[in-house]
């Protein structure tokens, strides 16, 4: 029989939409973001290398997000997940290429041994890292560390990745948007990687209003 007394009041509902939005409030802002532009755009856009996601469970899901977003966004990217990579996978890793990882422990087994396997094939491989320790072994081995703040997991536990995956989206999203601007990224861009769906529809309908202002 269902327990009714379970379920969340409103006044429950906007204290963890609140405690969600501190946190994105609360995320670090640092130099961090811009020295991670600076290597995406040198990597990828000048240097034509790509920008390699990865993470471990929930923060690996997030990572794989970011790479479809960028690769939507004019940066090529491509998620590669860090026990795969063990099996061969890291084998698709270049020269230019760039990664970025994301674990908010930072102490995760699989990324820190991924940052080891990957600087024997490719030993000047530089890394950006969004983590919630940047006193972390991972944030150590880092070129840029990139904090969310730590936030408290709003999961009645304490242990679910609910508030630290949010702010680990919101940073990929900083990261996604500032990209697109230094490589003036543009509406005619978007139209050549949608073609179908609403959002083609509606890139290449703004590209004709741009065209017939002109």
């Amino acid at each position: 029989m269902e327990n009714k007394n379970t379920f969340m009041s409103n006044e429950e509902i906007l204290s963890i939409l609140n405690q969600e939005a501190e946190a994105v409030r609360n995320i670090p802002i640092t130099d961090g973001f811009e020295r991670a532009v600076d290597l995406i755009v040198k990597q990828v856009s000048e240097l034509g290398g790509n920008l390699i996601t990865s993470g471990m469970g929930k923060a690996g899901q997030i990572a794989m997000n970011i790479a479809t977003t960028f690769c939507s966004t004019g940066t090529p990217a491509y998620f590669l997940h860090p026990s795969e990579a063990q099996h061969g996978d890291l084998g698709i890793i270049r020269k230019n290429d760039l990664m970025l990882l994301i674990s908010n422990s930072g102490k995760t087994r699989e990324l820190l041994e991924l940052v080891s396997l990957t600087r024997g094939l490719v030993p000047n491989m530089q890394f950006i890292v969004i983590t919630g320790n940047p006193d972390s072994p991972l944030a150590a081995k880092a070129d840029v560390c990139i904090p969310t703040g730590n936030p408290k997991e709003v999961c009645p536990l304490g242990l679910t990745p609910t508030t630290s995956t949010t702010v680990m989206t919101v940073i990929g999203d900083i990261l996604v948007v500032s990209t697109m601007k230094r490589i003036n990224f543009t509406n005619a861009d978007y139209a050549k990687r949608h073609h179908g769906g609403y959002l083609g529809s509606k890139s290449r309908e703004l590209c004709k209003n741009n065209y017939s202002k002109k």
